[in-house]
């Protein structure tokens, strides 16, 4: 089953590379793929196995949500070539890459992802295949995905007691 996931999910990355015209629309191609690729890499890289079924969700949400949207909306791109353009799917792919690595590793480590994929989205507008409204669609469905299937990895964790007795704090760490 993980085998059939992995493959849903490649081909959901690949879809959104057609048509690359410029350096700027190449550069954003690459950065859509690239940023999801290294949030699931990281995964392996951490041997994070239960992050690897959070971001199969995460992200097999996103791209899903993103494909029905596009073919159901039918809102013509702005340089005329298709009715496909809301929401932008590489501005979803990488936000979602993104914010998965915020959700499940920490901001400090989603820093330069994000600035990555403002940059995708601003790939989009500017090579003239998105408006503003469907690259803020997208980024905001890449984050809600992962806000609803990506859990923190605490492997600690610091909790104030207070009692009438007692103050306190109580550490936690998990194996």
């Amino acid at each position: 089953m993980e085998k059939i996931i992995k493959l849903v999910l490649l081909f959901l990355l690949f879809i959104n590379t057609l048509n690359a015209k410029s350096f700027e629309e190449t550069s954003g191609d690459v950065l859509a793929l690239a940023i999801p690729l290294s949030a699931y890499g990281a995964t392996f890289y951490l041997d994070d196995k239960d992050a690897r079924m959070q971001f199969y969700k995460s992200y097999g949400s996103t791209m899903i949500t993103t494909m029905v949207l596009k073919y159901t909306v039918k809102e013509e791109r702005p340089d005329g070539d298709g009715d496909d353009s809301f929401p932008s799917g590489h501005t979803s792919s990488a936000f979602s890459g993104a914010s998965f690595i915020h959700m499940r590793y920490g901001f400090k480590y989603a820093v330069v992802p994000y600035l990555a994929a403002i940059y995708t989205g601003y790939t989009r507008v500017s090579s003239d295949r998105h408006y503003v409204g469907d690259v803020l669609a997208g980024a905001f469905l890449g984050g809600l995905f992962s806000y609803i299937f990506v859990e923190p990895n605490k492997k600690y964790t610091l909790t104030p007691i207070v009692d009438d007795n007692f103050k306190g704090i109580k550490v936690s760490y998990r194996f």
